[in-house]
Protein backbone atom coordinates (compact mmCIF):
# COMPACT_ATOMS: atom_id res chain seq x y z
CA UNK A 1 0.00 0.00 0.00
CA UNK A 2 1.38 3.42 -0.94
CA UNK A 3 2.05 6.08 1.68
CA UNK A 4 -0.87 8.15 0.35
CA UNK A 5 -3.24 5.19 0.55
CA UNK A 6 -2.10 4.44 4.10
CA UNK A 7 -2.73 8.05 5.06
CA UNK A 8 -6.21 8.03 3.55
CA UNK A 9 -7.03 4.77 5.32
CA UNK A 10 -5.82 6.22 8.59
CA UNK A 11 -7.94 9.33 8.16
CA UNK A 12 -11.01 7.22 7.42
CA UNK A 13 -10.41 5.11 10.51
CA UNK A 14 -9.95 8.21 12.62
CA UNK A 15 -13.26 9.63 11.40
CA UNK A 16 -15.05 6.42 12.33
CA UNK A 17 -13.37 6.34 15.73
CA UNK A 18 -14.25 9.94 16.52
CA UNK A 19 -17.89 9.49 15.54
CA UNK A 20 -18.02 6.85 18.27
CA UNK A 21 -16.68 9.28 20.88
CA UNK A 22 -18.51 12.44 19.87
CA UNK A 23 -21.71 11.74 21.80
CA UNK A 24 -19.77 10.75 24.92
CA UNK A 25 -17.70 13.93 24.86
CA UNK A 26 -20.72 16.15 24.26
CA UNK A 27 -22.58 14.59 27.17
CA UNK A 28 -19.55 15.23 29.38
CA UNK A 29 -19.75 18.95 28.59
CA UNK A 30 -16.66 19.05 26.39
CA UNK A 31 -16.64 20.32 22.84
CA UNK A 32 -14.27 20.61 19.93
CA UNK A 33 -12.81 24.09 19.32
CA UNK A 34 -13.97 25.21 22.76
CA UNK A 35 -11.62 28.22 22.70
CA UNK A 36 -12.43 29.38 19.17
CA UNK A 37 -13.99 32.63 20.41
CA UNK A 38 -12.17 33.17 23.73
CA UNK A 39 -8.61 32.18 22.82
CA UNK A 40 -8.35 31.11 19.21
CA UNK A 41 -4.57 30.63 19.42
CA UNK A 42 -4.66 28.40 22.51
CA UNK A 43 -4.02 25.07 20.80
CA UNK A 44 -1.45 26.52 18.40
CA UNK A 45 0.43 28.10 21.30
CA UNK A 46 0.54 24.82 23.21
CA UNK A 47 1.65 22.96 20.10
CA UNK A 48 4.49 25.36 19.36
CA UNK A 49 5.89 25.14 22.89
CA UNK A 50 5.48 21.36 23.10
CA UNK A 51 7.16 20.83 19.74
CA UNK A 52 10.13 22.91 20.83
CA UNK A 53 10.44 20.96 24.06
CA UNK A 54 10.28 17.57 22.34
CA UNK A 55 12.73 18.65 19.66
CA UNK A 56 15.15 19.60 22.45
CA UNK A 57 14.43 16.45 24.48
CA UNK A 58 12.51 13.65 22.72
CA UNK A 59 11.77 11.93 26.03
CA UNK A 60 9.35 14.75 26.91
CA UNK A 61 6.69 13.19 24.67
CA UNK A 62 6.38 10.22 27.00
CA UNK A 63 6.39 12.55 30.01
CA UNK A 64 3.39 14.56 28.78
CA UNK A 65 1.40 11.45 27.84
CA UNK A 66 2.12 9.84 31.19
CA UNK A 67 1.10 13.00 33.06
CA UNK A 68 -2.28 13.00 31.31
CA UNK A 69 -2.78 9.30 32.06
CA UNK A 70 -2.04 9.81 35.76
CA UNK A 71 -4.16 12.94 35.95
CA UNK A 72 -7.19 11.31 34.37
CA UNK A 73 -7.06 8.04 36.29
CA UNK A 74 -6.81 9.82 39.66
CA UNK A 75 -9.83 12.03 40.40
CA UNK A 76 -10.49 12.67 36.71
CA UNK A 77 -8.87 14.96 34.11
CA UNK A 78 -8.76 18.06 36.30
CA UNK A 79 -5.04 18.90 36.48
CA UNK A 80 -4.95 17.77 40.12
CA UNK A 81 -1.69 15.94 39.31
CA UNK A 82 -0.02 19.34 38.82
CA UNK A 83 -0.70 20.83 42.27
CA UNK A 84 2.27 21.38 44.59
CA UNK A 85 2.18 20.64 48.32
CA UNK A 86 0.81 23.58 50.28
CA UNK A 87 -0.07 24.58 53.82
CA UNK A 88 -3.60 23.36 53.17
CA UNK A 89 -2.54 20.12 51.45
CA UNK A 90 0.84 18.62 52.28
CA UNK A 91 0.31 15.45 50.24
CA UNK A 92 -1.15 16.10 46.79
CA UNK A 93 -1.04 13.51 44.01
CA UNK A 94 2.41 14.46 42.77
CA UNK A 95 3.94 13.45 46.11
CA UNK A 96 2.90 9.81 45.59
CA UNK A 97 4.75 8.84 42.40
CA UNK A 98 7.65 10.77 40.84
CA UNK A 99 6.78 11.99 37.35
CA UNK A 100 8.49 14.29 34.87
CA UNK A 101 7.11 17.32 33.08
CA UNK A 102 5.70 19.56 35.79
CA UNK A 103 7.99 22.49 35.04
CA UNK A 104 7.33 22.01 31.34
CA UNK A 105 3.56 22.32 31.86
CA UNK A 106 4.11 25.48 33.90
CA UNK A 107 6.09 26.95 30.99
CA UNK A 108 3.34 26.06 28.53
CA UNK A 109 0.78 27.68 30.82
CA UNK A 110 2.89 30.84 31.01
CA UNK A 111 3.03 31.02 27.22
CA UNK A 112 -0.75 30.61 26.95
CA UNK A 113 -1.35 33.21 29.68
CA UNK A 114 0.69 35.70 27.66
CA UNK A 115 -1.72 35.23 24.76
CA UNK A 116 -5.00 34.79 26.66
CA UNK A 117 -4.85 35.54 30.39
CA UNK A 118 -7.24 33.54 32.55
CA UNK A 119 -8.97 31.70 29.72
CA UNK A 120 -7.38 28.28 29.24
CA UNK A 121 -7.42 25.66 31.98
CA UNK A 122 -4.39 23.64 32.98
CA UNK A 123 -6.46 20.49 32.45
CA UNK A 124 -6.97 21.42 28.80
CA UNK A 125 -3.33 22.44 28.41
CA UNK A 126 -2.27 19.00 29.64
CA UNK A 127 -4.68 17.28 27.24
CA UNK A 128 -3.41 19.38 24.32
CA UNK A 129 0.22 18.73 25.29
CA UNK A 130 -0.35 14.97 25.36
CA UNK A 131 -2.10 15.08 21.97
CA UNK A 132 0.72 17.16 20.49
CA UNK A 133 3.26 14.74 21.96
CA UNK A 134 1.59 11.94 20.02
CA UNK A 135 1.84 14.00 16.85
CA UNK A 136 5.51 14.80 17.38
CA UNK A 137 6.58 11.28 18.37
CA UNK A 138 4.26 9.20 16.18
CA UNK A 139 3.60 11.39 13.16
CA UNK A 140 -0.21 11.44 13.34
CA UNK A 141 -2.55 13.85 15.04
CA UNK A 142 -6.20 14.13 16.00
CA UNK A 143 -8.69 16.59 17.39
CA UNK A 144 -9.43 16.57 21.09
CA UNK A 145 -12.43 18.26 22.73
CA UNK A 146 -11.85 20.82 25.45
CA UNK A 147 -13.66 22.83 28.10
CA UNK A 148 -12.19 21.08 31.13
CA UNK A 149 -11.93 23.04 34.35
CA UNK A 150 -9.21 22.71 36.96
CA UNK A 151 -9.87 20.93 40.23
CA UNK A 152 -9.07 22.34 43.66
CA UNK A 153 -8.48 19.01 45.43
CA UNK A 154 -5.57 16.60 45.11
CA UNK A 155 -4.71 13.59 47.25
CA UNK A 156 -1.72 11.26 47.23
CA UNK A 157 -3.88 8.68 48.96
CA UNK A 158 -6.04 8.34 45.83
CA UNK A 159 -3.14 7.43 43.57
CA UNK A 160 -2.29 3.83 44.38
CA UNK A 161 -5.93 2.72 44.35
CA UNK A 162 -6.48 4.32 40.94
CA UNK A 163 -3.35 3.81 38.82
CA UNK A 164 -2.97 0.36 37.23
CA UNK A 165 0.09 -1.37 38.65
CA UNK A 166 2.92 -2.77 36.49
CA UNK A 167 2.42 -5.96 38.49
CA UNK A 168 -1.28 -6.39 37.55
CA UNK A 169 -2.59 -9.47 35.79
CA UNK A 170 -4.92 -9.20 32.81
CA UNK A 171 -8.16 -9.25 34.81
CA UNK A 172 -6.90 -6.57 37.17
CA UNK A 173 -5.99 -4.39 34.20
CA UNK A 174 -9.41 -4.85 32.62
CA UNK A 175 -11.10 -4.05 35.93
CA UNK A 176 -9.01 -0.92 36.52
CA UNK A 177 -9.92 0.43 33.09
CA UNK A 178 -13.58 -0.54 33.49
CA UNK A 179 -13.65 1.48 36.73
CA UNK A 180 -12.98 4.52 34.54
CA UNK A 181 -15.57 3.48 31.93
CA UNK A 182 -12.83 2.41 29.54
CA UNK A 183 -13.01 -0.82 27.55
CA UNK A 184 -10.69 -3.69 26.70
CA UNK A 185 -10.12 -1.90 23.39
CA UNK A 186 -8.95 1.18 25.29
CA UNK A 187 -6.70 -0.87 27.56
CA UNK A 188 -4.84 -2.53 24.71
CA UNK A 189 -4.73 0.57 22.50
CA UNK A 190 -3.37 2.83 25.24
CA UNK A 191 -0.81 0.22 26.28
CA UNK A 192 0.93 1.13 23.03
CA UNK A 193 2.23 4.21 24.84
CA UNK A 194 4.79 1.83 26.34
CA UNK A 195 6.62 2.01 23.03
CA UNK A 196 8.20 5.18 24.46
CA UNK A 197 9.37 6.32 27.87
CA UNK A 198 11.32 4.56 30.57
CA UNK A 199 10.76 2.39 33.61
CA UNK A 200 12.91 1.83 36.66
CA UNK A 201 14.39 -1.55 37.49
CA UNK A 202 12.20 -1.92 40.57
CA UNK A 203 9.10 -2.01 38.35
CA UNK A 204 10.10 -5.21 36.56
CA UNK A 205 12.88 -7.08 38.40
CA UNK A 206 10.19 -9.35 39.85
CA UNK A 207 10.29 -10.94 36.39
CA UNK A 208 14.03 -11.56 36.68
CA UNK A 209 14.42 -12.83 40.24
CA UNK A 210 14.35 -15.22 41.97
CA UNK A 211 13.60 -16.96 38.66
CA UNK A 212 13.23 -15.53 35.17
CA UNK A 213 9.66 -15.17 33.90
CA UNK A 214 9.38 -17.82 31.15
CA UNK A 215 7.45 -15.37 28.96
CA UNK A 216 10.57 -13.17 28.70
CA UNK A 217 12.84 -13.63 25.71
CA UNK A 218 16.00 -15.21 27.26
CA UNK A 219 18.39 -12.82 25.52
CA UNK A 220 16.31 -9.83 26.61
CA UNK A 221 16.15 -11.16 30.17
CA UNK A 222 19.95 -11.43 30.19
CA UNK A 223 20.24 -7.81 29.02
CA UNK A 224 17.88 -6.65 31.76
CA UNK A 225 19.73 -8.66 34.41
CA UNK A 226 22.98 -7.01 33.36
CA UNK A 227 21.40 -3.55 33.53
CA UNK A 228 19.54 -4.20 36.79
CA UNK A 229 21.75 -6.52 38.88
CA UNK A 230 20.65 -7.63 42.32
CA UNK A 231 21.53 -4.91 44.80
CA UNK A 232 22.26 -2.43 42.02
CA UNK A 233 20.93 1.06 41.43
CA UNK A 234 17.30 1.56 40.45
CA UNK A 235 18.23 2.57 36.91
CA UNK A 236 15.94 3.85 34.18
CA UNK A 237 15.49 1.47 31.25
CA UNK A 238 13.80 2.23 27.93
CA UNK A 239 10.32 0.74 27.72
CA UNK A 240 11.12 -0.41 24.20
CA UNK A 241 14.48 -1.82 23.09
CA UNK A 242 13.59 -0.64 19.56
CA UNK A 243 13.15 3.06 18.59
CA UNK A 244 12.48 4.11 22.21
CA UNK A 245 11.43 7.67 21.32
CA UNK A 246 9.01 6.75 18.53
CA UNK A 247 5.41 6.12 19.56
CA UNK A 248 4.23 3.24 17.38
CA UNK A 249 2.80 -0.26 17.28
CA UNK A 250 6.32 -1.58 17.96
CA UNK A 251 5.12 -2.20 21.52
CA UNK A 252 2.87 -5.01 20.31
CA UNK A 253 5.63 -6.62 18.29
CA UNK A 254 7.82 -6.40 21.39
CA UNK A 255 5.09 -8.07 23.44
CA UNK A 256 4.75 -10.95 20.99
CA UNK A 257 8.54 -11.39 21.04
CA UNK A 258 8.68 -11.47 24.86
CA UNK A 259 10.55 -8.17 24.96
CA UNK A 260 8.39 -5.99 27.21
CA UNK A 261 9.30 -4.87 30.71
CA UNK A 262 6.24 -5.09 32.91
CA UNK A 263 4.36 -8.13 34.11
CA UNK A 264 1.24 -6.18 33.14
CA UNK A 265 2.53 -5.89 29.55
CA UNK A 266 3.10 -9.63 29.30
CA UNK A 267 -0.30 -10.23 30.93
CA UNK A 268 -2.08 -8.91 27.84
CA UNK A 269 -1.13 -12.15 26.09
CA UNK A 270 -2.63 -14.36 28.80
CA UNK A 271 -6.26 -13.57 28.01
CA UNK A 272 -7.96 -14.31 24.69
CA UNK A 273 -9.61 -10.93 24.10
CA UNK A 274 -6.58 -8.83 24.96
CA UNK A 275 -4.20 -11.18 23.12
CA UNK A 276 -6.32 -10.92 19.96
CA UNK A 277 -6.09 -7.14 20.11
CA UNK A 278 -2.32 -7.26 20.67
CA UNK A 279 -1.94 -9.40 17.56
CA UNK A 280 -4.22 -7.12 15.52
CA UNK A 281 -2.32 -4.00 16.60
CA UNK A 282 1.03 -5.60 15.81
CA UNK A 283 -0.18 -6.47 12.31
CA UNK A 284 -1.83 -3.17 11.36
CA UNK A 285 -0.17 0.09 12.45
CA UNK A 286 -2.79 2.22 10.69
CA UNK A 287 -5.68 0.63 12.57
CA UNK A 288 -3.75 0.94 15.82
CA UNK A 289 -3.26 4.67 15.25
CA UNK A 290 -7.02 5.13 14.94
CA UNK A 291 -7.72 3.07 18.05
CA UNK A 292 -5.04 4.87 20.04
CA UNK A 293 -6.38 8.30 19.05
CA UNK A 294 -9.96 7.39 19.93
CA UNK A 295 -8.89 5.91 23.26
CA UNK A 296 -6.86 9.01 24.10
CA UNK A 297 -9.96 11.13 23.51
CA UNK A 298 -12.06 8.85 25.73
CA UNK A 299 -9.43 8.82 28.47
CA UNK A 300 -9.18 12.61 28.36
CA UNK A 301 -12.91 12.77 29.12
CA UNK A 302 -12.78 10.85 32.42
CA UNK A 303 -14.69 12.62 35.23
CA UNK A 304 -14.06 16.09 33.84
CA UNK A 305 -15.16 19.32 35.49
CA UNK A 306 -16.99 21.70 33.15
CA UNK A 307 -19.12 24.83 33.18
CA UNK A 308 -19.05 26.49 36.59
CA UNK A 309 -17.29 23.56 38.26
CA UNK A 310 -13.74 23.99 39.48
CA UNK A 311 -11.72 26.96 38.24
CA UNK A 312 -9.22 28.13 35.63
CA UNK A 313 -5.96 28.31 37.54
CA UNK A 314 -3.60 31.24 37.09
CA UNK A 315 -0.67 28.92 37.76
CA UNK A 316 -0.90 25.19 37.15
CA UNK A 317 0.90 24.20 40.35
CA UNK A 318 -1.41 26.09 42.73
CA UNK A 319 -5.10 26.74 43.19
CA UNK A 320 -6.35 30.31 42.92
CA UNK A 321 -7.20 30.55 46.62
Amino acid sequence: MSTRMKLMACLQLLMVAFQATLITMSSAGLQYNFYSSTCSNAEATVKNVVNGMIDADPTMAAAFIRLLFHDCFVMGCDASILLDPSAANSQPEKSAIPLRGYDAVNKIKAAVETVCPGKVSCADILAFAARDSVARSAGFTFSIPSGRRDGTASSAFSVFSSIPSPFFNAQQLVDSFAAKNLTVDDLVALSGAHSIGVAHCSAFTNRLRPTVDPSLDPAYAAELNATCPSGGADRAVNNSPVAPNTLSNQYYRNALAGRVLFASDAALLTRADTAARVNASAADPTAWMARFAASMVRMAGIEVLTGAQGEVRRFCNATNT
